[in-house]
């Protein structure tokens, strides 16, 4: 039995009719098992049983960051003496660690670096295709091409054009944080605004770069302001087409500058994902990352709305308890036999979800992944 909250919002769904700002605030109200059985009933009717994982590779190439934002743990200012540069040797190196694992994507984000020149990032995108020509190079966020832009000074379509003909085919959807005015000036106030993070998703749909979309939540953000953002997503994706998926981060707090802020729950982690289901009905894919979700949670996920959840990721230096652990892997049959436990049918994808793979007996080769080496949703 429905609860009478959401009976309206059900009516809606079983439909197929587009959900308001009112709907999206009424599943923040709302029981949870009940709006994960509405996003179910979407989930399914867009994906059936399938539950998408990529075996995939993530590169930071530097910490070094001007934007000083105060959820993130990640960057260095410019002068510490922790920060980094990989080189477009170094990058090399990275790539051949993993040349036993039939990688098929690397993602590659990073901090603002004002020091990089424009053929910095020309050259580390070719130097990842001179490694492994086959693999898919997912590379740079919004503000990251705000300032490969500045850098190159040319307009972002020609610079996008370029990058994309070194090696670039699409695009991740970090640094987007939350679409609101009071939250960038309290939090993120050097950062590309809303608008521009827009523009420079629908300038890289037009070229042809599929990108994915993001929302940073449980930090000071409140229900309206997320819903606002969601919004913002599906208007976009209204007028290019252009998203793949869409992924709900959740903040972490252990070393920023907000410490003092609580840690993120599994119970709001798949709220996040429901809501996200039910309010983008023209998003193809709603992904669980199970770095920051755990990925006991990624399962229960999908069965909230999820039909990803990203993929074997080998080191991932974003969110972590101390920055000299990194290593975080599921390896390919971790994946598999947990996607199997939950239920779910496992499908191997490419960066643009084409089918790589349906099997569901696979044997490990190498060594066991290391998945416990940050705090989680709990």
């Amino acid at each position: 039995m429905m609860p009478d909250l959401l009976k309206d919002i059900q009516k809606k769904v079983e439909a197929g009719e587009r959900l308001t700002l009112e709907d999206g605030l009424s599943l923040y109200e709302a029981d949870l098992n009940a709006i994960g059985a509405l996003a179910n009933i979407v989930r399914e009717r867009m994906c059936g049983n399938v539950a998408w994982y990529v075996r995939n590779q993530h590169i930071n190439y530097t910490n070094v960051c001007n934007k000083l934002c105060k959820f993130c743990s990640f960057y260095v200012a410019p002068k510490d003496e922790r920060g980094y540069v990989l080189w477009p040797d170094d990058i090399k190196a990275r790539v051949r660690q993993h040349l036993d694992v039939p990688i098929s994507e690397i993602h590659m984000v990073d901090g603002i670096n004002p020091k990089l020149p424009y053929q910095y990032y020309i050259d580390i995108v070719q130097a990842v295709k001179a490694v492994r020509p086959d693999v898919a190079v997912k590379a740079f966020t919004a503000i990251e091409w705000v300032q490969i832009a500045r850098a190159a000074k040319k307009p972002m379509r020609e610079v996008m054009l370029e990058l994309k003909d070194a090696g670039v085919s699409s695009i991740p959807g970090g640094g987007a944080e939350v679409f609101s005015e009071r939250v960038q000036s309290e939090m993120f106030w050097t950062k590309s605004d809303s608008d521009q993070w827009l523009d420079v998703a629908r300038t890289a749909h037009e070229v042809g770069l599929n990108s994915n979309a993001t929302m940073l939540y449980g930090h000071i953000e409140n229900a309206r302001e997320r819903v606002e953002h969601l919004i913002a997503l599906r208007e976009l994706q209204d007028e290019t087409n252009g998203f793949l998926c869409y992924i709900p981060l959740s903040f972490h707090p252990e070393r920023t500058e907000i410490d003092d802020l609580p840690g993120p729950t599994g119970i709001q982690d798949l709220r996040e994902i429901a809501v996200a289901r039910l309010m983008l009905d023209n998003f193809p894919h709603i992904k669980s990352f199970w770095i920051m979700n755990t990925i006991e949670v990624s399962q229960v996920a999908l069965w909230y709305g999820a039909d990803d959840i990203d993929g074997t990721i080998q080191e991932y230096e974003i969110t972590r308890t101390s920055y000299e652990e990194t290593r975080q892997v599921l390896t390919r049959g971790q994946l598999v036999e947990r996607i199997v436990e939950a239920g779910r049918d496992p499908v191997e994808r490419d960066n643009l979800y084409n089918i790589l793979s349906t099997d569901r007996e696979i044997v490990d080769a190498g060594p066991v992944g290391i998945t416990g080496e940050i705090p989680l949703a709990s």
